[in-house]
């Protein structure tokens, strides 16, 4: 470890290919991460316990990393979000957290429609459509991807019309609650009821084996994934800021 002098007293150190640690009297006062998410976007992380030390990570990261970089923060953290701002990110998209209370499924799909079950999707069509709707709506899709580089086809539910995947729903464990991490359906096939029957579908399931509640997080901008939400009571309970620096 070759800490590089600094001008103030904190001393900054990369330990690893792509961690960073700020020292004051040989103690670590603050960390940074880089990380890049199956969708090539880079996501950094400081934890820090002063504004200088977490100023000087974001300076030294900031000068190696290549733009865009791109952060997550709670936004009732103000002090965390003032730091960002502060090194020159701005806010990309809010996102709500609702948590969701979770009841038997008795809905009936749409006529035409089959809703697979978790863990009975194919993994080839899956692919497919998640790269479809990934076309079609970039860049407004959430930090969180679709399909990861090990696909785990248990925490997926799909619709399929005439055997055609036109619309997915992902469930990750967050500790011991269920996060529905996204809904989303071919641009051709909305407004058929597709998407609430999904989530219907995912309520239900998830009643059936215990669970009373899931979160989820919404898109400020998404107006028809807010509303179908409340239209199952969901409870907004907080926001989460994307923030960019390009």
């Amino acid at each position: 470890m070759n800490p590089l002098k600094s001008r103030h007293a904190v001393l900054l150190a990369r330990v690893a290919d792509g961690r960073w640690h700020a020292l004051e009297d040989d103690l670590v006062v603050g960390r940074g991460e880089v990380s890049r998410r199956p969708d090539e976007r880079l996501f950094v992380s400081i934890d820090a316990w002063s504004d200088e030390a977490f100023d000087r990570l974001a300076e030294a990261m900031l000068a190696e990393l290549p733009r865009p970089l791109h952060t997550l923060v709670d936004e009732t953290d103000l002090d965390l979000t003032a730091r960002w701002l502060r090194a020159g990110f701005t806010v990309r998209r809010r996102e709500w957290e609702y948590t969701v209370p979770t009841a038997p499924d008795d809905a009936l799909p749409p006529t035409g429609v089959t809703i697979k079950a978790f863990g009975r999707a194919e993994e080839a069509p899956l692919v497919a459509l998640d790269r479809a709707i990934r076309a079609e709506r970039w860049p407004d899709l959430p930090a969180e991807i679709f399909v990861p580089p090990a696909l785990d086809l248990s925490k997926y539910a799909v619709a399929a019309v005439d055997g055609h995947y036109v619309g997915l729903l992902r469930v990750a464990m967050v500790t011991r609650l269920p996060r529905i991490g996204l809904i989303a359906v071919r641009t051709d096939q909305q407004r058929r009821g597709i998407g609430r029957a999904l989530l219907a579908h995912t309520l239900g399931a998830l009643h059936g084996v215990g669970k009373t509640t899931a979160s989820a997080e919404v898109s400020e901008s998404n107006v028809a994934a807010t509303a179908l939400f409340e239209g199952f009571d969901a409870r907004r309970t907080g926001s989460n800021l994307e923030l960019v620096v390009r």
